[in-house]
């Protein structure tokens, strides 16, 4: 007898947000195309749609249920009795409240439950004789999600790829809501992530991306004392045939002089390093409760720099927090002036519901915060573009990731994490080649292969 999991079906899954989501969006596909779910590009094609939301930007709810309000007319129309589900962050922090936003939405549910997703999927089917069920499911979990999926990545076929170690946040930071969204600091096993990695590199992958909230958090212990840290977790991966090692994204309180050593010591391991600061304030940065201060972040930097001469640093910077004075505004633009970033994040800050900083008093006028951001973007944007001129007429390492644009054009990452373009035969894609800078952009690199 055939169950509705039987059935061949189109999924259309759209993922918003940060690295950590696009694991998620392709751990689910992955989970569903062994219930006979094939990917479509299109919603309208779609007997599921999935919604993979992050809540970290601004506005991020409304956005979802604009977003919903366009697949309504696919909902109600489709003679596929499509079903749309809300996942990611904004499920979890909104719940219930999105199925009573918004009817067309059948499953809501969080980024600690999507292993869960067959199940789910059938308790909503329609039935005969039954009327259209909704569900809602956001409870943390008992088992262990990560060891549900085990196995799962078999057809996931990427040169580059990502692979979650980490997962949530004890950091509390009083802007953000990642703490109640994706719960406390979750390290997963290194035998775990070793195993996933072997999986990843047998079916392709060139450059293993690893992934967490504060991913440099992540350790493996016993209870009384740490086993492996994170450095020695990047090495231990390095021993496997991989190319390229990344991470993403880390906090400064967990910035380990280790794991800046490894960055000289482990070939493999990209010069590269995102650290957000968010602020150049130290009032600032105490009322964000970050919990290190202006000049300990240059610190980090330096003795970064000190290990690993090149590595390019990137960072994020929230402008307008409660209470920013032109003072601490002068004071971003004072770190970024010191610290001279390859690249940088840039946001206005947003109340988050449920978060401290919501609650504070001296919240920000938006056209100071608009003001704001333009000059420290546009000085974010200088030094871009002139680390990327710095590479001019030099010879790097690009790893082919995909065709570009036009005939015979391909599309590769340099070691520094930037875009570099360049016109060769399709062959070359999945192999690192050594390529000249012919040209410089604001946000990418022009090459010939050597």
């Amino acid at each position: 007898m055939q169950t509705p999991q039987d059935k061949k079906r189109n999924l259309f899954i759209k993922s918003y947000g940060c690295q950590m989501n696009e694991y998620d969006s392709e751990r689910m596909v992955e989970i569903l195309e062994k219930h006979n779910y094939s990917s479509v590009d299109e919603p309208n094609q779609a007997d599921l749609i999935i919604l993979n939301t992050c809540h970290i930007r601004e506005k991020a709810a409304e956005k979802i249920y604009s977003e919903l309000g366009r697949l309504k007319k696919i909902n109600l129309n489709s003679e596929r009795n499509t079903k749309v589900a809300v996942a990611g962050c904004v499920g979890q922090a909104e719940g219930q409240e999105i199925i009573k936003r918004s009817p067309i939405v059948d499953l809501v549910f969080g980024p600690l439950t999507y292993h869960q997703l067959p199940e789910m999927l059938d308790e909503i089917e329609t039935r005969p004789g039954q009327p259209n069920k909704k569900l809602v499911n956001i409870d943390i979990p008992e088992e262990d999600k990560f060891l549900q999926l085990k196995g799962s990545r078999k057809n996931l076929k990427s040169i580059s790829s990502l692979l979650s170690v980490q997962e949530g946040c004890d950091k509390f930071c009083s802007f953000c809501v990642v703490p109640y969204t994706r719960g406390v600091e979750i390290s997963r096993p290194a035998k775990q992530i070793l195993n996933e990695a072997q999986e990843l590199i047998d079916i392709g992958a060139k450059e293993i991306i690893l992934l967490g909230q504060n991913v440099n958090a992540w350790s493996q212990s016993n209870g009384k004392d740490t086993d492996m840290t994170f450095a020695q977790l990047i090495n231990e991966i390095s021993e496997l045939n991989i190319e390229r090692i990344r991470y993403i994204t880390s906090h400064p309180r967990d910035m380990t002089e280790e794991l800046m050593r490894a960055h000289r010591d482990i070939e493999k391991l990209q010069p590269y390093l995102h650290l957000p600061v968010q602020s150049g304030s130290d009032k600032i940065l105490k009322e964000m409760n970050r919990n290190y201060s202006s000049q300990e972040y240059i610190d980090i930097i330096d003795k970064a720099r000190e290990y690993k001469q090149d590595i390019a640093i990137s960072g994020d910077f929230i402008v307008g927090f409660p209470g920013e004075t032109d003072d601490d505004f002068e004071a971003t633009l004072d770190i970024v002036k010191r610290v001279k970033y390859a690249h940088a994040y840039s946001f206005k800050y947003s109340p988050r519901p449920g978060t401290p900083a919501a609650l504070k008093d001296h919240q920000i006028d938006e056209e100071i915060k608009s003001e704001r951001l333009k000059t420290l973007q546009d000085l974010i944007r200088q030094q871009t573009r002139d680390f990327n001129s710095s590479f001019l007429e030099k010879e790097i390492n690009v790893l082919i990731e995909k065709q570009g644009l036009g005939v015979n054009r391909l599309t590769g990452r340099s070691s520094y994490l930037q875009s570099v373009h360049m016109d060769g035969d399709p062959s070359f894609i999945g192999e690192i080649v050594k390529a000249k800078i012919i040209k410089t952009r604001d946000n990418s690199l022009e090459g010939i292969i050597l």
